[in-house]
């Protein structure tokens, strides 16, 4: 069996038999089928999320520390390091762990995208293809042909508006700047501001190239995101909000 039989056995299959059936059981809305899985995958993956927030949470309660650290050595980064290292082992904390509910979620997105790709099949080529990897479901046969258009989507195109761009964009800048601790180096804040706005800013752009179907399950999942981690960390973090009456310091 080679490995891209073993990916659609394992991922691949499932994801697209899975969404079918849901698209039946939610009256035919393709669109809503995409919402309620992105909810049950959040739902899974909670274990993980939530050890990721408070890891999260954990490093915001060591800024102050971090920034005695960069202010105590200046330039001296290797000792800076070293010292960071120190408090992470005594905290608890792996800096690293706030990675892995992203790592998790790469693999649904490969395979949403596919599934999305091969549920809207048009195409006789597609269309067989979509047949032979079809689950002897009655729930599913009864799905085909699925309906694309959603909202004012469709779901097998690209937004023509870029509603959804602005959205998944905005709302990875929200979850970012929550959990992004201001630097001190002017050389690292320079580099934090970049990599804050090229994030969203990227995947905004791949919303245009991508089905809108992969589009709507970015945005409803960040904002789950936003909801999850503004309650399990106790606020927004590091995201300030300034009233425009308010003069800057």
């Amino acid at each position: 069996m080679s490995p891209g039989d073993i990916w659609y056995l394992i991922i691949g299959n499932p994801v697209l038999n899975v969404l079918i059936a849901f698209s039946h059981i939610f009256g035919g809305s393709f669109g809503l089928a995409i919402i309620i899985l992105t909810v049950i995958i959040r739902l899974i993956s909670w274990p993980l999320t939530k050890r990721q927030l408070n890891s999260t949470k954990a490093l915001q309660d060591m800024q102050p520390k971090i920034q005695e650290l960069q202010k105590k050595y200046g330039k001296n980064q290797q000792k800076i390091q070293q010292e960071m290292m120190k408090l992470y082992k005594e905290a608890g904390v792996n800096p690293l762990g706030c990675l892995w509910p992203m790592l998790i979620q790469l693999p649904i997105w490969i395979a949403l995208y596919q599934a999305i790709m091969r549920a809207l099949a048009t195409t006789p080529e597609n269309l067989l293809d979509l047949a032979n990897r079809l689950y002897s479901w009655g729930i599913v046969n009864q799905a085909i042909p699925l309906n694309s258009n959603f909202l004012w989507l469709d779901l097998g195109s690209p937004d023509p508006y870029w509603i959804l761009a602005i959205i998944v964009g905005g709302t990875m800048w929200v979850q970012q700047k929550m959990t992004q601790a201001p630097a001190v180096d002017p050389r690292q804040q320079s580099t934090s501001r970049m990599m804050t706005l090229m994030m969203p800013l990227m995947f905004g752009f791949l919303t245009l190239l991508f089905p809108s179907g992969l589009a709507l399950y970015w945005a409803v999942s960040n904002i789950i995101g936003i909801i999850t981690q503004y309650f399990v960390t106790g606020g927004w973090g590091y995201l300030k909000f300034r009233s425009p009456f308010q003069s800057p310091k």
